[in-house]
């Protein structure tokens, strides 16, 4: 289960060392060659994470730890660990360098548009689930038969146990990449393993290794201006951030 999660801290040279870090209250982000991003944990009715940040089991400075010593932190349980460590990875894996030549090409000039709108017209009259609820969900609705699986469920949303009986049946599956943090992601993958697979968020790594692990797309986010997105974060920004640095970048598996 953990073969996922070693391959993304091997994925991280051991050179790069981390400069700072700030678990803002929506975005948590570490730079070291670029600013990585993942999602602050929450959970609603409790306050953040289970614990917090005060039982961490990091127990040292985080500015100047080796970027691949924290991103081994994304295997931990504490959510607000878990969270440091997958931005930690994404301030190396996602920096602008790396995925230019993950893409074999510069940076795509263009409108900052989500995988769901992007794959539009793939998935017009198509069973499709999406796991975590994300902005224009609702543009989908109208044109595949659309299933909102949620850990906090609200409106037609499903619980997020229904996965294992939704998923099988999926031609397309989108998956928050937040489940790294809470360690779903596996079994999520497995259960989704007869469907073209998306994961999907800021929290995404662009690991070429992720594709191994049957996901065919990963749609996350490239941090293009470092200052405007830690000022945007520092104030609280959510879906804001892609106003203030951050793009929207999508790379598709096309070893297929």
């Amino acid at each position: 289960m953990w073969r996922i999660y070693d391959d993304l801290i091997a994925a991280v040279p051991d050179g790069p060392v981390v400069a700072e870090c700030l678990i803002g209250i929506h975005w948590t982000l570490v730079r070291s060659e670029a600013t990585g991003m993942a999602l602050t944990p929450f959970d609603r009715g409790k306050g953040h994470g289970s614990g917090g940040f005060a039982t961490s089991g990091i127990g040292r400075r985080i500015a100047g730890m080796p970027v691949r010593e924290l991103a081994g932190f994304v295997k931990s349980w504490n959510p607000f660990e878990a969270s440091l460590g997958l931005a930690a990875i994404n301030s190396v894996l996602n920096a602008p360098a790396r995925v230019e030549k993950m893409l074999d090409g510069l940076l795509p000039v263009q409108s900052q548009s989500n995988a769901f709108l992007q794959y539009r017209d793939s998935l017009r009259g198509k069973r499709v689930a999406v796991i975590g609820r994300f902005p224009d969900l609702e543009q989908l609705g109208s044109i595949c038969r659309l299933t909102v699986l949620e850990r906090m469920p609200g409106n037609d949303d499903l619980p997020d146990p229904a996965c294992e009986y939704v998923l099988p049946e999926q031609d397309f599956v989108f998956i928050t990449a937040t489940a790294l943090i809470n360690k779903t992601l596996p079994r999520l993958l497995e259960l989704s393993r007869n469907a073209f697979t998306f994961l999907v968020g800021p929290s995404t790594p662009f690991a070429p290794a992720l594709y191994g692990h049957g996901i065919d797309v990963l749609a996350g986010t490239v941090v293009i201006d470092q200052s405007s997105l830690w000022q945007a974060v520092k104030e609280g920004a959510t879906w804001g951030i892609f106003d203030h640095g951050a793009q929207m970048v999508q790379a598709r598996n096309f070893t297929l």
